[in-house]
């Protein structure tokens, strides 16, 4: 259920970034009237889009895996690699996350806007905590699985 929510909200979002480019480069070159505030907001989403994607791509094993040395070895020394892989990976992805909360308490706090839109800024930095914490328990679990 939270992934087929995340996966929509990625397609969404991909959708909304290449709406807002198109509309800004007909208006920009054809009317002469760029669309305000679209590289603001081609950021926001392309960061909201990142966060998004980051537990599905987790999930599936779309990460890229260097395995030269471990592919030669045993069963079992190779699930005991991928296992303190995956935990070293969920340890730095909570770290993130710790960090992004913190960043986005203060950032609510501060009453910090984007420029053009006045978008704030926190709940983005929260939202990119949650999927940091959803990429690491979807890193762990995948680790337990091999």
């Amino acid at each position: 259920m939270l992934t087929r929510i995340l996966e929509i909200l990625s397609i969404a979002l991909l959708m909304g970034l290449m709406m807002v480019t198109g509309l800004d480069v007909v208006g920009r070159y054809f009317l002469n009237a760029p669309l305000p505030g679209a590289f603001e907001l081609t950021e926001l989403m392309l960061a909201a889009l990142v966060f998004a994607a980051l537990p599905l791509v987790g999930r599936a094993g779309g990460h890229v895996d260097v395995d030269i040395v471990t592919e030669h070895l045993p069963a079992r020394p190779r699930r005991a690699i991928a296992l303190a892989v995956a935990a070293l990976c969920a340890l730095v992805l909570l770290i993130f996350a710790w960090r992004l909360g913190l960043l986005g308490a203060q950032q609510m706090a501060d009453g910090m806007r984007s420029e053009s839109l006045r978008v704030p800024f926190g709940p983005l930095a929260w939202f990119g905590a949650a999927a940091c914490i959803l990429a690491a328990v979807f890193g762990l679990m995948r680790g337990v699985s091999k």
